[in-house]
């Protein structure tokens, strides 16, 4: 764990993600005292000899390359997704979700459909690590046995992870990677997470991971069947995709993803 300036306690792999994001930046090929300094820039207590070990472990220090095995990163084309039906398109993303009662943050993953802006499955927890992507992934595609679909995320740990890549490569899904400090290329996503911001997380204090699932459970529950949204015509993505005739066939809900809130990856521990 890692201490805050705000006194907050941090799982070291949310710092590991932060030491990601930092050497992901186009020409930075920092060592791990530039890198102590930008964390502390970013408001964490910790020295220089926490960062060398958290980076040597990881296999993050300077002239190492990330992510640089199995299969290529492919970054995005197009800023601006055109979906011209269901599943054509998905994105994928995660969010910082404070648990007032354990006193530490939680990660958010969700998935959504572009076209409909439909929540597919989530998974809150407080350290995602590929393997747990892995298993909502092959839950969400038992769901809706899609196929040559585009999956886009950032450049998170979990999702550059190898296995995670090879995993959707063999899938048939052609995942895509925004560029760095570009969230406007996943703005789906990124837009409901203003709304998550706005209407669950300013207004619930939760008192545990579970009280938080159940609340984000029936949250999106609501945002899928009447929260109206401006894009879809004042509809809610459910009854947009039910007036257009869209909700069966590949697209029929079979509440797989009903599974993932309660469960335990036994993934984990990749």
């Amino acid at each position: 764990m890692t201490i805050t300036q705000d006194g907050e306690l941090v799982d070291n792999t949310v710092v590991l993600q932060d030491v990601e994001t930092i050497l992901q930046q186009e020409f930075c090929c920092y060592g791990y005292k530039n890198i102590c300094d930008e964390l502390k820039d970013k408001g964490y207590i910790i020295n220089h000899k926490k960062v060398y070990r958290l980076m040597k472990i990881h296999n993050l220090l300077f002239n190492r390359k990330i992510g640089s095995t199995g299969v290529p990163r492919q970054f995005v084309r197009f800023r601006k997704i055109k979906a011209e039906k269901p599943l054509e398109h998905l994105c994928m993303d995660t969010k910082y979700i404070h648990i007032h009662g354990a006193q530490r943050n939680a990660l958010l993953l969700t998935v959504i459909d572009a076209f409909s802006r439909k929540v597919l499955t989530h998974m809150l927890r407080f350290n995602i690590k590929k393997g747990d992507v892995i298993v909502l992934l092959s839950l969400l595609l038992m769901e809706y046995k899609i196929e040559g679909i585009t999956l886009r995320n950032d450049n998170g740990s979990q999702f550059i992870a190898g296995v995670v890549r090879q995993f959707l490569k063999d899938k048939g899904v052609n995942q895509e990677f925004t560029h760095v400090a570009t969230p406007e290329e996943n703005a789906y996503i990124e837009a409901l997470h203003s709304n998550v911001q706005r209407e669950v997380v300013e207004r619930f204090e939760f008192e545990s991971i579970y009280h938080a699932q159940m609340i984000f459970n029936r949250y999106y529950d609501w945002y899928n069947n009447h929260r109206k949204h401006g894009a879809l015509g004042r509809k809610s993505p459910e009854q947009y995709l039910r007036e257009n005739d869209l909700i069966s066939g590949p697209y029929k809900t079979e509440k797989i993803s009903d599974i993932v809130s309660n469960f335990n990856p036994i993934l984990s521990k990749n």
